[in-house]
């Protein structure tokens, strides 16, 4: 077992070298050797083509009288512009003071569409792209700014027959939050990279450009559209250039928040595109498959190798390897330096904290956003990242503060994913077991209640092994587990007292059903009962997801008589008071974790 976990965690852990140094090192070899660019050629009148620009809108109020004089101002000639600013089903001013900017320039030719109810990005790009059949698009966002020569560029590179794709520089015209401006220069590095390489993988939505006659429409549940729709393009065999010399400046300043949500978004259309476009994989794709590989799908797979190195690190470090304990104590002081700014988001901190927290976020939400598309969490419908809910990213308000509930979240998640990966091993042999043991399904799925909020009760159905015969309750109905339960098969009795039935909860914890730590979940058939008897049991979920270990069941086991129940829930509310602060919480569910493993271990389960 060591030599396998061993295997796999210095796999993860040179992926993840590779990734992050290895490839970049690389691009930047590739890109010294290139050329550089030529001088922009500016080709004759008669022999510039058609450009159509496409801005999709939904409530772009304070930025599309700029949009619109800026496309106005760009040096080309108007009869070979047409601009279509598609507003989809916006309810502030956007269509009114579109129309009426674009009033000012009647040279141009503006196409404003007012659809009246809101259908989404990709609905509205599929319905107006379909009728554009020559000349190139241009599509671009609201908030972003094009460079004034950037058709005449644009047009330059589109006389290579071979070019289906041109991508543009990504800008800031104001540097929002720490890390972001040095994120997207080292994207930009990368960028050039690829390029030399012959692999554009992606572009930006700011401003790209792309052969009309290339469009195919994208299907509904497509999130990253500016991924998405070029990449189809260069799978169908195009190539994609990115030019420095055209510059998309990007005017909205995102906060905090408003970054993390982007990028949990985005994580779940990498997660997409990574599956909808492997055949991008294939090695006669040359250059495109190296750097599909090495950049968009490592992308994708980094913080799962990073729950993989960590996880890794610290069984072979308790098992005596001083190697991996050096290198737990590395990763444990660069996950310490991204929490020391999560905890303290106002403060001024060095450089380097900044720009670790910024990376770790992003890979926190990377993991968050590829789980939730996994699982089928994530829609592919459009909205602008400020217009989102506020419980997009973090659950609605409770007494709990938001550091502890990202921190609860992101150690729900880590664990999940190893207990997953350990767990598969077992997968086989126990289903393999109950197949053998009994007749009936190996999962069992049963509806429970989960988190109290303040405008709802969720409900879910929550997984396990199945340790009982079929039909066990059919005619007592919901009822407690006794020692001895003739209705416990017997593989089930041993896999109750070992805890390895409740392996498919992890699913549910990665769902965002239930947590690694918290509250029982209960049966609807049983709670109404308990809720009469038993003062503020309801009340014991609030503001948390249900557990699959707990402070009750460390402390107490299982549930024979409603006193039983009684005691448990005076540890359940302690647990919601001990984790009103981000170091209780901590405090408190490593030592739950901690003690949850003696029970699995002892086989003290039932």
């Amino acid at each position: 077992m060591d030599l396998f976990i061993e295997t796999v965690t210095l796999g993860a852990i040179f992926l993840l070298i590779y990734h992050h140094l290895i490839y970049p090192a690389l691009l930047r070899l590739a890109q010294a050797r290139a050329a550089p660019p030529a001088p922009v050629a500016r080709l004759p009148s008669e022999a510039l083509p058609k450009f159509t620009i496409v801005v999709p809108a939904f409530n772009e109020a304070a930025v599309i009288a700029g949009k619109v004089e800026n496309i106005a101002a760009l040096d080309y000639p108007a009869e070979r512009l047409d601009i279509v600013i598609a507003c989809d089903g916006c309810i502030d001013d956007t269509v009114a003071i579109a129309r009426r900017t674009a009033a000012c320039h009647p040279a141009n030719t503006f196409l404003i569409l007012d659809h009246a109810a809101n259908r989404g990005k990709v609905a509205v790009l599929n319905e107006v792209l379909s009728l554009i059949d020559h000349g190139i698009i241009c599509l671009t966002d609201a908030s972003a700014l094009l460079g004034p020569d950037a058709l005449q560029i644009a047009a330059a590179d589109f006389a290579d027959p071979k070019i289906g794709v041109v991508a543009a520089t990504y800008r800031f015209a104001t540097e929002g939050i720490a890390g972001e401006a040095a994120y997207w220069r080292y994207q930009t590095a990368v960028k050039l990279g690829e390029s030399a390489l012959g692999g554009v993988i992606g572009v930006h939505g700011a401003g790209y450009f792309f052969r009309a006659s290339l469009f195919e429409p994208l299907p509904p549940d497509t999130i990253n559209d500016d991924f998405v729709l070029p990449m189809g393009i260069v799978a169908r065999g195009h190539r994609a250039l990115y030019d420095p010399r055209i510059v998309a400046t990007e005017l909205e300043v995102a906060t905090p928040e408003l970054e993390l949500r982007r990028r949990r978004r985005i994580a779940a259309g990498n997660m997409q595109q990574l599956l909808r476009l492997g055949r991008l994989l294939l090695p006669h794709r040359g250059g495109v498959a190296f750097c599909f590989a090495s950049g968009k799908a490592l992308r994708v797979l980094s913080p799962f190798l990073m729950v993989l190195a960590f996880v890794g690190c610290l069984w072979l470090s308790l098992a005596g390897w001083p190697a991996f304990g050096w290198l737990l104590d590395f990763q444990v002081l660069v996950y310490a330096m991204a929490l020391t700014k999560e905890l303290m988001p106002q403060r001024k901190l060095p450089r380097v904290i900044e720009l670790v927290h910024y990376l770790v976020a992003g890979h926190a939400m990377a993991l968050v956003g590829g789980s939730r598309y996994l699982f089928g969490l994530e829609r592919g419908r459009w909205h602008r990242v400020s217009d989102l809910p506020a419980d997009y990213f973090l659950p609605a308000p409770t007494h709990i503060s938001p550091a502890t509930q990202l921190g609860k979240r992101l150690l729900d998640i880590a664990g999940a994913l190893a207990g997953l990966a350990l767990g598969s091993l077992l997968a086989g042999p126990i289903a393999l077991a109950i197949k053998l043991g009994s007749r009936g399904p190996v999962i069992f799925r049963q509806l429970r209640i989960g988190r109290a909020l303040p405008d709802r009760t969720e409900l879910f159905v929550m997984y396990k092994f199945r340790t009982m015969y079929v039909d066990a309750e059919a005619k007592t109905g919901p009822v407690w587990a006794t020692k001895g339960d003739p209705r416990i098969t017997p593989v089930g009795r041993f896999l109750r007292k070992t805890r390895l039935d409740e392996i498919p909860q992890l699913v549910n914890v990665l769902r965002g059903d239930m947590s690694l730590v918290g509250p029982r979940p209960e049966r609807p058939g049983i709670t109404q009962n308990l809720e009469d008897a038993i003062p503020f049991f309801a009340e014991r979920t609030f503001g948390i997801r249900p557990g699959i270990t707990g402070l009750a069941q460390v402390n107490q086991g299982y549930d024979e008589t409603l006193d039983d129940v009684r005691s448990k829930v005076l540890y359940d509310h302690a647990y919601g008071l001990a984790i009103m602060s981000f170091w209780s919480w901590l405090r408190t569910d490593l030592a739950v974790l901690w003690r949850t493993f003696a029970v699995i271990f002892g086989g003290r389960g039932r």
